[in-house]
């Protein structure tokens, strides 16, 4: 696989993400690059006034920049979304782990696996029997693939990634290291004298175009499946439950621990370090703010904080209150005292 390091003239970014050139377009560049560091080879973006100051205030080899921006004393390329158009810039200038063509002499493949021609199989990885790995997937360096686990096309599994039985990936879904997929769920009885475990029987099932962070847990199901809706994507550091339903299109933040049997809508984002307790039902169109702690349903669209999550304004009238604590409770004591001297007045008269 190709590792060397890309480089674009800016006229040739340009052409490849739809912007207008105005400077010098013969300007190589092959490094992206924040704005405000110096990097004569490196690409940044300004989305507005602000960034674009800071940006040509360095030593940078080319900005992308708002279409209607004038400046001539860097190379820019003119987008409507800047922002937008860096991602794609990002994309470009991307370096791929490398993994050969092929099936590595040192993967361990049972017999009884379906593997795609296509598909790129790294050294020492492990597909057990009844798996399942589509067109053009790519499984990196010691990752395991359980028994009767499926890979859609174009699925990514990158180092060390870890699918234990029964897991059920759609298409181009990209599975980072460290992430294990059908661990057994969190399921114990009190008997009187000893914790019993509940076996843990079901699966995991992913729609397509999903995105499991580096070192994420999801649980399989005690039974049935514990489910992510299609483009749904998860961050680093990320507990799913067994059990868990979640939609299409919900981003979820890291160190967020989602309790099992909870059921999550689409096209919500979740914010790091919320907890969300166990058979708890969040609607569509949910934004939680970090660290909230959901403990009871939220059927309402829009935003939600504080622990317990409650709707962002009350919430934030609430922080406001915090702060003025100690004042309120001083006022208190004095309207205490006060009334006490009354009534000690009144009870002399």
């Amino acid at each position: 696989m190709e590792t060397t390091i890309q480089s674009y003239t800016v006229t040739e970014i340009a052409q490849a993400i739809g912007g207008e050139v105005l400077g010098d377009g013969s300007v190589v560049i092959s490094e992206a690059t924040p704005a405000g560091e110096d990097c004569p080879h490196g690409i940044t973006f300004a989305g507005d006034a602000a960034y674009l100051d800071k940006a040509l205030k360095s030593d940078i080899g080319a900005i992308i920049a708002p279409s209607e921006t004038t400046s001539k004393e860097r190379p820019l390329i003119l987008v409507p979304n800047p922002r937008a158009a860096f991602g794609m810039v990002l994309a470009m200038l991307r370096r791929p782990l490398p993994l050969n063509s092929g099936i590595h002499p040192t993967a361990v493949i049972s017999e009884v696996a379906e593997v795609d021609p296509t598909a790129q199989i790294g050294p020492y990885v492990v597909i057990e029997s009844g798996a399942k790995v589509g067109a053009r997937c790519q499984i990196y360096a010691h990752s395991y693939v359980g028994q009767g686990c499926v890979l859609g096309d174009d699925c990514t599994l990158f180092p060390r990634a870890t699918l234990y039985q029964d897991v059920h990936l759609g298409r181009g879904c990209v599975i980072h290291s460290g992430a294990v997929l059908g661990c057994d769920g969190f399921g114990f009885v009190w008997d009187g004298t000893k914790q019993v475990k509940v076996p843990q029987i079901g699966r995991v099932e992913l729609g397509d175009f999903c995105e499991v962070g580096a070192n994420t847990c999801i649980d399989r199901a005690t039974c049935g499946a514990t489910r992510l809706g299609q483009d749904t994507k998860l961050d680093n550091l990320i507990q799913v439950g067994h059990n868990v339903q979640i939609g299409e299109h919900t981003v979820i933040a890291a160190h967020v621990g989602i309790s099992g049997s909870s059921t999550i809508g689409s096209n919500n984002t979740i914010a790091g370090q919320v907890a969300i307790s166990d058979h708890v039902n969040i609607g569509d169109n949910v934004i939680l703010g970090g660290r909230s702690g959901v403990i009871s349903d939220i059927t309402e669209p829009g935003a939600y904080l504080g622990l317990p999550a409650i709707p962002l304004q009350q919430a934030m009238r609430a922080m406001a209150l915090q702060g003025r604590l100690p004042e309120i409770y001083q006022r208190l004591r004095q309207v205490e005292r006060e009334l006490a001297a009354l009534q000690e007045n009144e009870d002399l008269s």
